[in-house]
């Protein structure tokens, strides 16, 4: 069996700006959870694991100290935190001072890869171990490449020849640190710089996973990765028209000029009501009695919206976005035909998703028929952001 022997330096101290981010790119939200998050429990994973040294911007320590913590417990393994320098390679520099000097093999992994498997750094850590050498992951290229001038193309270039690597890039460790102790000018990749120091380099398959987060496209397509958890609802509502002939209608928030309210707790909106217990049944939060019931006097008398507005920031907390809601209203009046659009505009303007309204009747079958009210049924599609990696 093999000692814990390796190390990974996790370089997270890029300020992301071609991402377009208010934060360090690692420190982005990926799936409820942060770059540095993804990377620490996929490096949680690897075998023989002796130490984990994270490079960040000054100011993320603590939050990063945290982290590890979490995303490291239960494994004897020992962590550090440092702060990163102007560049990738003095950040790598700062996390090599301190390595523990029993470590044998240094992985040293780009927290932008956030998703490259625990099965990569194995086969990393297993060339370097097995021939002494650098070890780096790489892909093969699709695209054709070109070599260019300015703007005139040059020559096609074999890309039988050519590959993309990829990280963790694994080192012997004795051989990493003298290399960066000698080191005078910068390298694009650790690749480049050990190479330039006389250590050879071996390559190893990559991981599709293992592509780099460098823009909102590409973390646009790191959430296609993980289960879409899509979840739907179906709510419905009914009230009987009021008595008091002045009352006024609404429904979906709207006030319907010339048609009688209804009787209820709040407004009576059986369309505003019946969205309300779509959504909270699709996010599995109840209903609206349970959450804003008959005794709650806040809501007596109370619009549609806030309810509306209500279950949205509900939604919200348990991380659920709404895509889509359909609502029928049932009865013989009010007419839907000439007030739908400004409902739909009024609703989805709310709820933050598209909202369609339609109109049935019941054939003059029952209370509805005979016009003693107005009911509603709704359906919603929301998706959560709790996503699942898939493979």
């Amino acid at each position: 069996m093999t000692s814990r022997d390796i190390a990974v330096v996790l370089v997270a101290a890029g300020l992301g700006t071609r991402l377009g981010a208010d934060k360090p790119k690692a420190f982005v939200t990926l799936a409820e959870k942060t770059l540095i998050e993804h990377a620490l429990e996929n490096i949680a994973q690897v075998q023989s694991l002796e130490q984990v040294i994270i490079a960040v911007p000054s100011g993320h320590e603590e939050q990063t100290a945290k982290l590890a913590d979490i995303a490291l417990s239960g494994l004897d393994v020992r962590f550090d935190v440092v702060i990163g320098g102007e560049t990738r390679q003095q950040s790598i520099a700062n996390a090599l001072g301190v390595l523990d000097q029993d470590v044998a093999v240094v992985l040293v992994h780009d927290a932008a890869r956030a998703l490259a498997p625990a099965s990569v750094f194995e086969r990393v850590a297993k060339q370097v171990r097995s021939s002494g050498f650098g070890a780096v992951p790489v892909m093969k290229i699709s695209d054709t490449i070109k070599k260019v001038d300015g703007e005139k193309v040059k020559e096609t270039v074999n890309r039988d020849l050519l590959r993309a690597a990829q990280t963790p890039q694994g080192f012997p460790a004795q051989e990493l640190l003298a290399a960066y102790a000698e080191a005078e000018e910068n390298y694009t990749d650790d690749a480049a710089l050990a190479q330039a120091h006389g250590i050879q380099i071996a390559a190893v398959e990559g991981d599709d996973a293992a592509f780099k987060i460098t823009t909102a496209a590409d973390l646009a397509m790191a959430e296609l990765r993980f289960d879409s958890n899509f979840r739907t609802g179906i709510g419905t509502d009914t009230h009987r028209f009021s008595s008091d002939e002045s009352k006024k209608l609404y429904l979906g928030t709207v006030v319907w000029p010339g048609e009688r309210g209804l009787d209820g707790h709040s407004d009576g909106d059986a369309v505003s009501h019946a969205i309300v217990d779509a959504l909270l049944s699709a996010a599995g939060l109840g209903d609206i009695g349970s959450n804003f019931g008959v005794d709650r006097v806040e809501f007596e008398g109370a619009n549609g919206k806030v309810f509306l507005e209500a279950t949205i920031s509900l939604l919200k907390e348990k991380n659920y976005s709404v895509q889509n809601v359909a609502v029928q209203v049932i009865g013989n009046r009010p007419k839907v035909a000439p007030m739908r659009l400004e409902v739909e505009s009024v609703l989805s303007a709310i709820i933050g998703a598209p909202v369609s309204l339609s109109a049935t009747t019941t054939d003059g079958l029952g209370f509805l028929g005979n016009d003693e009210g107005v009911a509603a049924v709704a359906t919603a599609l929301i998706q959560s952001s709790k996503g699942r990696l898939t493979s």
